[in-house]
């Protein structure tokens, strides 16, 4: 029995691990690309104008087609992929060995691009480690050019002769292989696996590390390509956020508004993430209108002569070649439709209760459990010089918000920029980064006062930082901010002196929302607990509610119901688990449980020590779920509810004393 709480700690320590090393080389891979897209749209807009069956058909303009896709778009790549490993030395080689697999090979080198650029930089740095300090003074420039050159020639060499007929093998096989989806109509099946890899941040890599190799070739055959779309079509995005904005909880609907501007104009897809991940049920609609537009696109033979980033309709429009344009918006309207559909029926049509309540709880819990995992970095608000806004590849979500942040903080003389998780300056004091990729920026920027947000818009995070560097408050690492508020710090253009006036009052604390004692009574709390699973934990909490009177025994379905639908783990060892809105009905009074895990219980590879099961009609649940995030998110509070073995200690840590 005691090795049980042993392997799901390590089980939920190696999750986090895996999908960071994941996403950092999803990052790696869309890095390599994402900076040349500048090239690859200019390539798509000279293919679309000026090929025969182009806008403006030009036989000598039309020349420029072929160097571009077959030179200089793999030459980027290895260029950059090598300026990643080891700076400029490592860009030159890159593009040294990308040769390589151009001459190797008969079909553009994307492929061959992004393994070589790397490799032949990775070699060059090892060779650089091992003479350094070692070569004779007044030599140094003899044997780094040597040495560029002569590895150089070697890896190009290599890739001439191996690599580059590797991967043209490799790549004619996937391509056969997406044909054969493409003829069977079974392309649509991708997203299955496409959308939920999006909202997991490798977007990027999904669309420029995958979909654009195979889809170059096509256009050199077929003059368009539809796997440019499979991942970019920003119509199911828009149909989900357009749900959101009719039928979402209230608290969203505001702000919904100005994300469907900046998704589907501004191309930026990121902004949607945060809405699935806060109800991920909701990837279904997303997974199904993206579905629908693949269907649609393989009968009409929609297709892109390019890349098209960001994924906005314009850049769509842009690279649509000139008979194309039915079927690209017919792709765009069918997605978004269905996703419209299937999120506003997963939403209820409005009709279900407002959970903002309960998001802001998982936040609160999830952003202590940030703190106490990202260690104890943090800066006073008036000694920030320079705020990193992070986000996977730098280019689309952190512009914008960096964008922002800019504006507020420019009274303040700070400077605000945007960069890659994975390239986070050394001298960055206060990074913001979107929470499913804090712990990678936690590990990269150790020295830094790292802030998770959810949403890209109008997030509290953003406020609090602003508020923080005002007032002179502390910023610590995971978001907490502490410290007392002081006169705020003077703007760089400070105003003109003024007569002294008397002190003002201080301003009157607000008042932590707690649990009203009726709540919670001493017969619905359970210490020293033990539970064979999770759904053995729901059964004991749905049977506390019963024994008190709070409920009738078919809630404990009703909990049961909720929990298939997401689950209720906030986070710092807490779960609520709850009914659903049409459980309602076998209510008889608001309550609360309470009950105690001290082994812990697997609750979706979480682990839950403390397990508050919840019943509550009307907007009850709202109050109730306020007041235990302020409760779970303070983490001396949780050590002691998780190991207490009084219930008087129970009670006083959540219902407030008495007058």
């Amino acid at each position: 029995m005691t090795a049980l709480p042993d392997a799901r700690v390590n089980k939920n320590a190696d999750g986090p691990g895996i999908r960071a090393k994941v996403q950092k080389f999803g990052g790696f891979l869309a890095g390599m690309i994402m900076p040349n897209i500048g090239a690859f749209i200019a390539w798509g807009l000279i293919t679309a104008l000026f090929i025969k069956v182009g806008w403006l058909p030009n036989e000598t303009l039309a020349a420029l087609v072929d160097p571009m896709i077959i030179y200089l778009l793999p030459l980027l790549i290895g260029y950059t992929g090598g300026r990643m490993v080891h700076a400029q030395r490592g860009a030159v080689i890159g593009a040294i060995a990308t040769m390589g697999v151009i001459v190797g090979s008969d079909i553009p080198m994307f492929l061959g691009a992004m393994i070589m650029g790397p490799l032949a930089a990775w070699v060059l740095k090892q060779f650089d480690k091992a003479v350094e300090g070692k070569v004779r003074s007044g030599f140094e420039m003899l044997v780094d050019n040597f040495s560029l050159g002569i590895i150089g020639m070697i890896m190009a060499i290599l890739a001439t002769y191996a690599i580059g007929p590797a991967v043209a093998g490799i790549v004619g096989v996937l391509s056969a292989g997406v044909n054969v989806l493409v003829t069977a109509g079974l392309l649509p099946l991708v997203s299955i696996f496409v959308e939920p890899g999006k909202v997991l941040f490798l977007n990027n890599a999904i669309n420029h590390g995958i979909f654009t190799p195979l889809a170059v070739p096509q256009v050199q055959e077929a003059g368009r390509s539809i796997l440019f779309m499979v991942e970019s079509n920003p119509g199911a995005g828009l149909g989900l956020l357009l749900a959101f904005m009719f039928f979402g909880p209230k608290s969203l609907r505001k702000s919904t508004s100005g994300a469907v501007v900046i998704h589907f104009f501004g191309g930026i897809h990121e902004i949607f993430f945060p809405y699935i991940l806060m109800k991920p049920v909701m990837i279904l609609a997303t997974i199904a209108g993206s579905m629908s537009g693949l269907f649609v696109g393989v009968l009409m033979k929609a297709g892109l002569v390019a890349a098209a980033s960001p994924g906005s309709i314009f850049a769509y429009v842009a690279v649509t070649p000139k008979d194309g344009f039915p079927a690209m918006f017919t792709m765009v309207a069918t997605a978004a439709i269905v996703s419209f559909v299937v999120a506003a029926a997963l939403l209820k049509f409005g009709r279900g209760s407002d959970d903002t309540a309960e998001v802001e709880a998982k936040a609160a819990a999830a952003a202590a459990e940030a703190g106490e995992a990202g260690g104890g970095a943090s800066v006073n608000g008036r000694d920030v010089k320079k705020l990193i806004i992070a986000c996977d590849a730098g280019m689309g979500s952190s512009v914008m918000v960096a964008s922002s942040m800019k504006k507020k903080l420019a009274p303040y003389g700070i400077e605000v920029t945007h960069t890659p998780v994975d390239l986070i300056p050394a001298d960055a004091q206060v990074v913001l980064t979107q929470e499913g990729l804090f712990a990678r920026a936690v590990k990269q920027a150790p020295h830094a006062a790292v802030v998770p947000f959810t949403n890209y818009m109008g997030d509290p995070a953003f406020a609090k930082i602003e508020d923080a560097i005002a007032q002179g408050l502390t910023i610590n690492n995971g978001g907490a901010i502490t410290g007392t508020a002081t006169a705020a710090a003077a703007p760089v253009a400070a105003a003109a002196p003024v007569a002294a006036a008397a002190p003002a009052a201080a301003p009157k604390p607000k008042a932590k929302k707690r649990l009203q004692s009726n709540v919670l009574s001493r017969e619905s709390v359970r210490l020293g607990l033990t539970a064979s699973d999770k759904a053995d934990a729901i059964r004991q909490a749905g049977e506390v509610l019963v024994s008190v009177g709070a409920a009738d025994p078919q809630y404990i379905d009703g909990m049961f119901a909720r929990e298939e639908q997401t689950t209720t783990f906030l986070g710092n060892g807490v779960a609520i688990p709850h009914g659903t809105n049409e459980s309602r009905v076998h209510i008889k009074s608001a309550a609360l449980g309470f009950l105690q895990f001290p082994e812990g219980v697997d609750w979706d590879g979480k682990t839950a020590h403390v397990v508050i099961p919840i019943a509550s009609n009307s907007g009850e649940h709202v109050g109730i779920l306020q007041a235990l995030a302020v409760t779970i998110s303070d983490k001396a509070t949780m050590e002691r509810l998780k190991t207490t073995t009084s219930v008087d200690e129970v009670l006083d840590l959540l219902t407030p004393e008495e007058d």
